[in-house]
């Protein structure tokens, strides 16, 4: 005989059955949860901390010191002064006198050599005297290239004019950014060297020449790594944070002021900013300072399509899809690297960081502006050491977010390696370009990272208080410039 089962009976079977499914509904939400939240942006009610910046925007500009910009910049690390005049000073061979840092109103102002032996003389083993040593040099040399870093772009300038320097007047906007917002006056190059491995130490920690495209074990660490020859040079096979970022789901975008560099000859008898007897680069990043495609990760991933131009930056922008982290490179035109004119690069940062402001992504953003390296111009603080390849000579550092600190001096030890850091600690729970851990192990000779020397940018932060307003500039201020 069945057994008889009862109404109630009956009912409490109903209910069970239903309560399991309740369970098992919620138990596959959560997992499904938990899935996107990996690979979605952090929710806006949970955010905390460093957490609050969801999109991070690295402008990287060229060849500026600190004490070039910031020399006089009131409460910073600059000029040692008495009377308003800049008490110290460095031999020049020619005159044999000790020259002092000058006010240099120049629009067009004439770099020095700046590769890694230029700045090994310049440091002169921590005297920071050789600067008008490397532009006596430089004054006869004939350039290969604009952006060649073995001379200098003398401008028809004399000698001594690796110690000129900007004041205020000259750079209303930076100052503005440095007032309102954090001026880091310690930030360091990561290498004591020229602009491309600085930029590769941007977006990688490190600076190599591998044997092998196929082999990140083939890399051995490169302080003066030269400008790829063709097209087709050895690629960089080391790991770069895009890796990272891709194994993480974090979204990403490298831009390019006006694409990819385009050359092209000059005709008949040049002109002032391009002699007739270098090739001029009209348009676009040239390939040491847009680095990315010739990472031999970012094919594995395919994502060379993330280098974009620039004007996707500003379309991101209006639609409210800006990447967690962002890169922008400048064209030459644009970039302050000499013969580039000082005002077209503070224009050019201007109209950049007025776009974030005044788009939906402001509230969650952190903008970092500095100049890839010293361009042979004068700086008077010594460079820590960290390992072999670096610190270098000191490059000016501005921190811009609704976050930052009000009219704060930053004195901590930083390189671009705080860059990568704080991208790491706010997206990636903190994991690093180590080869131990990040599953493509290549020779690196530590995670710079973690140094113990390195800053912490979330320093500059207070994460508690109400989101600043903007601070929108004009494009064209009015300044001391001379043309």
């Amino acid at each position: 005989m069945k057994p008889v089962i009862t109404v109630f009976e009956r009912i409490g079977l109903i209910f069970l059955i239903g309560a399991i499914a309740i369970l098992t509904a919620h138990a596959q939400n959560a997992s499904a949860i938990k899935i996107a939240a990996a690979a979605a942006p952090k929710s806006t009610s949970a955010e905390s901390g460093i957490h609050k910046i969801r999109h991070v925007i690295i402008i990287m500009q060229e060849n500026r010191s600190f004490d070039h910009y910031f020399g006089t910049f009131p409460g910073a690390d600059g000029f040692p002064m008495k009377d308003g005049v800049p008490t110290i000073c460095i031999p020049d061979p020619i005159t044999n006198q000790c020259v002092h840092p000058f006010v240099d109103h120049l629009d067009l102002n004439g770099g020095g050599p700046h590769s890694a032996s230029a700045a090994a003389l310049a440091i002169d083993g921590g005297k920071m005297d050789g600067f008008i040593s490397l532009a006596v040099k430089a004054v006869n040399k004939k350039c290969r290239f604009v952006n060649d870093p073995t001379c200098g772009e003398d401008a028809g300038q004399s000698e001594t004019r690796a110690m000129g320097y900007h004041v205020e007047s000259d750079i209303p906007n930076y100052w503005a950014y440095a007032k309102e917002f954090v001026l880091q006056d310690h930030m360091f190059e990561p290498i004591a060297s020229w602009s491309l491995p600085s930029h590769l130490y941007m977006v990688s920690a490190w600076s190599a020449k591998c044997s092998d495209p196929n082999k990140p074990e083939s890399c051995q660490s490169d302080l003066d790594r030269p400008w790829p020859e063709a097209d087709d040079d050895t690629p960089y096979a080391w790991t770069d944070l895009t890796w990272l970022l891709n194994r993480g789901h974090v979204s990403w975008a490298y831009y390019l002021d006006g694409g990819p560099m385009q050359t092209k000859k000059t005709g008949g008898k040049g002109n002032k900013r391009y002699p007739a007897d270098r090739y001029t680069v009209q348009r676009g990043v040239p390939p040491i300072w847009n680095v990315l495609p010739q990472f031999t990760d970012v094919h594995e991933d395919k994502q060379l399509d993330y280098v974009k131009p620039l004007n996707d930056l500003f379309a991101a922008l209006n639609a409210g899809t800006l990447p967690a982290v962002s890169w922008i490179a400048p064209s030459n035109y644009d970039s302050e690297h000499p013969p580039s004119l000082v005002s077209v690069g503070q224009s050019y940062v201007t109209h950049i960081v007025n776009a974030v402001m005044q788009s939906s992504e402001w509230d969650s953003t952190a903008i970092f502006i500095s100049w890839d390296d010293w361009g042979g111009y004068y700086d008077h603080l010594r460079p820590p050491v960290v390992d072999k390849l670096g610190y270098g000579i000191r490059v000016p550092g501005i921190v811009i977010s609704p976050y930052a600190k009000r009219g704060y001096i930053d004195h901590q030890p930083l390189s671009f390696d705080a860059y990568l850091k704080f991208i790491e600690d706010d997206f990636l729970n903190g994991a690093r370009l180590d080869p131990k851990t990040d599953g493509r192990p290549d020779p690196r000779p530590d995670v710079r990272e973690d140094a113990p020397i390195l800053g912490d940018l979330t320093s500059d932060f207070d994460f508690s208080q109400k989101p600043r307003t903007p601070l929108i500039l004009p494009e064209h201020p009015t300044t001391t410039l001379e043309k």
